[in-house]
């Protein structure tokens, strides 16, 4: 098979697959190597070691697989029919008769690794059914050491945005992205170049401050890092400004004016997890380890371990100061997990510096 043919051929068995977009670049190191390699000098990674030890690889795709010719793209949308704004995705202080948290939009589904990853699995299939006898492929969702959002630039399926997340004309942010590196040539598509222009929506709306210029994000600032990745303390005058997200952050995504062409997706939109959009904190506050496991099985907030979420369960009820949440809360500072207990103290003494007669009152003791 001639290599436009099998090009066109893989596109559209990507897309049969349930993909909404694919795209393909050649295999040479993205031109940003340099700009990762100074991001992890200053430190920008934060705990996030596993990018250091693997930097060679991410900067050389022919170190990932040896021979490697080209690299098929594909993006799988999450956007939601109904896409609402970022002060209704997460406000800190309007929530207080419904102590519920917000949940990253990504988050709200079964787990895209797997979902993507079993066909990711089966593209990478016919494409050594159809390539040479000698091809050889390698895909990955997420966790592969490749700098996949500059390959998907250069393969024309969107542009890194200002915000440093991929933006596409057709899907706006809100969309995943997977990939299959294969020794076989293919047909290149042409590369997409940045059309941010001057607009800053996305760097203004960081309620933390995580963007110190354009393109540069610093993950120890970044909601989604401290509430995901970061697996100790959160810095305590980060806390507040958390608000009541308690899985990701959406802000930075949500005011791109590039999502009025976003549309939902067929392979995500079925596997959503409505209980997900703003579950109750309270509920969250009181499971137990087999609890959280049974509830978040098959999603990917199960990354975060119970401590991880009921530590930020903890902080977003401290913002949202309602006294309501103090006989949780004081149960949860008794928690064997020292870290749930220390979130849950800061919370409790958030919540008595702003309603001190409440919380007084709450449980007769200022403890």
């Amino acid at each position: 098979m001639r290599s436009l043919e099998l090009t066109e051929a893989i596109r559209s068995r990507a897309l049969e697959l349930g993909f909404d977009a694919c795209r393909i670049t050649h295999a040479a190191a993205p031109a940003s190597a340099e700009q990762f390699r100074a991001a992890l000098a200053e430190g920008r990674q934060a705990e996030m070691h596993w990018l250091a030890r693997n930097a060679d690889k991410r900067t050389d795709p022919n170190l990932v697989l040896p021979g490697v010719k080209s690299v098929v793209l594909v993006a799988a949308s999450y956007g939601e029919a109904e896409m609402t704004t970022p002060t209704e995705e997460s406000s800190p202080v309007t929530r207080r008769a419904h102590l519920t948290g917000a949940v990253a939009r990504y988050a709200r589904h079964l787990d895209y690794h797997e979902i993507l990853g079993i066909r990711l699995r089966e593209l990478a299939q016919t494409m050594d059914a159809l390539g040479s006898p000698e091809g050889r492929s390698l895909w990955y969702v997420d966790t592969g050491p490749i700098l996949e959002r500059d390959l998907a630039q250069r393969a024309g399926l969107g542009f890194v945005g200002k915000h440093t997340n991929l933006i596409s004309r057709d899907l706006g942010n809100w969309f995943l992205l997977g990939e299959v590196l294969t020794t076989v040539e293919l047909v290149a598509d042409p590369a997409e170049h940045n059309r941010c222009g001057s607009c800053t929506r996305c760097l203004n709306a960081c309620p933390t401050q995580a963007f110190s210029a354009p393109f540069t994000l610093d993950a120890r600032r970044c909601i989604s890092y401290l509430t995901i990745e970061h697996k100790g303390s959160i810095p305590l005058e980060l806390r507040p400004l958390i608000g009541d997200r308690i899985y990701g952050c959406d802000d930075c995504l949500a005011v791109c004016p590039w999502n009025r062409f976003a549309r939902e997706g067929a392979l995500m939109k079925a596997q959503a997890r409505p209980d997900l959009v703003r579950p109750d904190l309270l509920e969250l506050l009181g499971l137990d380890a087999a609890a959280f496991k049974a509830r978040f099985a098959g999603t990917p907030i199960l990354r975060t371990k119970r401590r991880g979420l009921l530590r930020n369960v903890c902080v977003a009820l401290g913002n949202l100061g309602d006294a309501v949440a103090l006989p949780a809360l004081r149960q949860a500072a008794l928690d064997s997990e020292p870290l749930i207990a220390e979130h849950a103290e800061w919370a409790i003494g958030q919540i008595l510096k702003a309603v001190p007669e409440e919380g007084t009152g709450a449980s007769g003791s200022t403890a």
